[in-house]
């Protein structure tokens, strides 16, 4: 008996472990779908996206050339090093003094000699120039400064596009999951005015040709499912591209989504902040600078420079030399030499090369012109049409979640009426075909007009970390 109650005992503890063991791996899968928001999604474009990496490459390489710039009109410091080495050696043959005959006459002999020059030298200089005067490199580190900064506003403006892309992706994404649902629901709605018009046919409550209208329609729910679940890999795939791998579940925009207008209300008053804030056009003003610098630079080749140098050099060297037998001879010596100077170079004749350069610098400034007016054209209408978006899609979404109650309502109808005999079963057929695209358009107005505040706010060059957060907030 005893015994019988120990078995019990372990088998209930065995059936408690793996209970909780069977918890836990239901638990795994479950935490590692778990949805993901959108500040999600955008803190993986914000490391993975390439766009937006060679911005910030571009960014760093233009700023470099205001540092290159800058480093012609500080001192300049070489130093040169050399050693050099001669050995030669002479062989000739002359007369010598020998002696003296009787008469006091001398006497000569021909005797070889031979005469040896060794020398070493060692050459070390240092020299330092500085440019005193030359507006030529003064205009182009400003020139480079002006291209700096408008580096920056080009990565601001990339910054954001990012955002915008990141959560219009997001969004494409949700609206074809949508649709897929949508489609589904049909699928199935239509799959059972099949089998109800089969069923009425069988017993004599209607003709076949309900049956093949019902069958027609269905096959054709069936081919939009599969439309749908390829428009929502596609879609997948587009912030796959952003963000480089692969991603779970997505959270959804709840219902209803706040439908407040832009803060100002005025369109003039975005339009005019866009002008002060957009990065791209701020960008453009910036390259426009640069460029006139430019001209000033080219025409800078008729004026005179001043530049001063230093320089200090010693060449120390070593000898030997010796002549036939005798003794090598040994010297040492040491060359040092400080110039000091300053120097005025003034252009005469550059044979029209800077006449030509400064007339090409002058065009590209006129064509840096036209692209900033081109730029704050385009800054205007992307404001304005992006305004008149969002304040149509207050209206768009109303009128779309209005058309699907009306929608939802006349299917009921028509069914009912499907029912007593006094509607056809394409009447059916086609009040939930309307059913779904309503449906569909209101899922498109509500993503839309998300979207369209966050745009809005792109144009002006406002949108920020708080606006993310924002749209962040209404997923669910």
């Amino acid at each position: 008996m005893r015994k019988s109650k120990e078995i019990k005992n372990t088998a209930s503890a065995l059936s408690r472990i793996g209970a909780l063991a069977t918890v836990i791996a239901l638990a795994a899968p479950i935490s590692s779908l778990r949805a993901e928001d959108l500040s999600q999604i955008y803190l993986q474009a914000r490391e993975a996206d390439p766009t937006l990496a060679a911005a910030d490459a571009n960014r760093l390489a233009t700023k470099e050339g205001s540092p290159q710039a800058r480093a012609l009109l500080l001192p300049q410091i070489g130093g040169s090093y050399g050693y050099s080495r001669s050995d030669s050696t002479t062989n000739s043959i002359g007369p010598q003094l020998n002696s003296f005959d009787q008469n006091g006459h001398p006497v000569y002999v021909v005797v070889p000699s031979t005469s040896v020059n060794n020398g070493r030298s060692r050459a070390a200089s240092i020299t330092l120039t500085q440019t005193l005067f030359d507006w030529g490199k003064i205009t182009r580190w400003r020139s480079a400064n002006a291209l700096s900064e408008g580096a920056d506003f080009t990565y601001d403006a990339a910054s954001q596009d990012l955002l915008v892309r990141t959560a219009a992706a997001y969004f494409n994404v949700l609206t074809a999951e949508d649709q897929l649902s949508f489609s589904k629901l049909n699928e199935k709605s239509l799959q059972k005015q099949l089998d109800q018009a089969d069923e009425r046919f069988k017993v004599g409550l209607s003709a076949i040709t309900d049956v093949h209208v019902a069958r027609a329609q269905h096959d054709a729910s069936v081919a939009q499912v599969i439309t749908a679940q390829n428009a929502v890999e596609t879609a997948r795939e587009g912030v796959v591209q952003i963000i480089g791998k692969n991603f779970g579940e997505l959270k959804k925009l709840r219902d209803p989504v706040p439908l407040d207008k832009p803060t100002p209300t005025d369109m003039q008053a975005w339009v005019d902040l866009a002008q002060k804030q957009n990065p791209a056009l701020a960008s453009a003003e910036k390259s426009l600078t640069s460029a006139e610098y430019n001209i000033q630079t080219e025409r800078s080749g008729h004026y005179p420079t001043i530049g001063a140098s230093l320089q200090r050099s010693a060449t120390p060297g070593w000898s030997n030399s010796g002549v036939g037998s005798g003794p090598l001879l040994h010297g040492n010596s040491v060359n040092g030499t400080t110039t000091v100077g300053v120097t005025l170079n003034i252009p005469i004749f550059t044979g029209g090369l800077v006449s030509s350069q400064t007339r090409q610098a002058v065009y590209q400034r006129d064509a840096a012109q036209d692209q900033v007016e081109l730029t704050r054209r385009t800054v205007n209408a992307n404001t304005r049409n992006a305004y008149r978006a969002v304040i149509a899609g207050i209206s768009e979404v109303e009128a779309a979640k209005a058309a699907v109650v009306s929608a939802q309502s006349a299917v009921d109808a028509t069914q009912a009426g499907f029912e007593v005999g006094t509607k056809t079963i394409l009447d059916v057929l086609t009040s939930q075909s309307t059913l779904v695209q309503a449906q569909s358009a209101y899922s498109q107005a509500r993503h839309q007009f998300v979207l369209s505040g966050l745009q809005l706010k792109q144009a002006a060059g406002v949108m920020s970390g708080k606006d993310l957060d924002a749209v962040n907030a209404l997923l669910q």
